[in-house]
């Protein structure tokens, strides 16, 4: 079931890019402005709703300030983020400690880091950032405060590439 709300998002996310010069859409998306970034951010964060909302990005590049665009995605992939963060870390606390008790005792031999960047980098594209969020759950030491400083610089710049390149189309 999930494979195909997965397909219909990424048929969505076609009809909203491909048909994009149908009169109607263009006036529609246009019209929603930088909350519809902001929006677009929200959605950006979700796996089953990331190829819609990267395709409603590159089409609001068009005619917006792709910084000010920047700034106000990373804003709303921020309060995804942090739904998402908030919900593993309290809610999956014991599979959390039990995972990392298994990566001492089985991938000791990778620094602790290295998971970390790997969340990091999968936040930062638009791969569903539920995964990368996982990953950086698992480090104790990382605080709220600097989960929503580290979450919203890395989706700020994805959104940024995505929004020049939406720009240059």
């Amino acid at each position: 079931m999930k494979f195909v709300f997965f397909v219909l998002a990424l048929i969505i996310a076609y009809l909203i890019f491909y048909e994009r010069n149908l009169d109607y859409i263009n006036k529609f998306i246009s019209s929603i402005g930088y909350f519809g970034i902001f929006l677009a951010g929200v959605l950006y964060a979700y796996g089953f709703t990331s190829p819609p909302a990267t395709a409603l990005l590159l089409l609001l590049a068009a005619d917006k300030n792709i910084f000010l665009g920047a700034l106000i995605g990373g804003l709303g992939s921020l309060v995804a983020d942090m739904f998402i963060f908030k919900t593993i870390n309290y809610s999956f606390r014991q599979e959390i400690k039990f995972a990392t008790m298994e990566r001492k005792k089985y991938l000791s031999f990778l620094p602790k880091y290295v998971f970390t960047i790997l969340g990091a980098l999968i936040i930062a594209s638009p791969l569903p950032d539920e995964l990368g969020v996982s990953l950086l759950a698992f480090d104790k030491n990382l605080s709220i405060k600097y989960f929503s400083v580290i979450s919203y610089i890395l989706n700020t710049l994805g959104i940024f590439f995505i929004l020049l390149i939406g720009k240059s189309i």
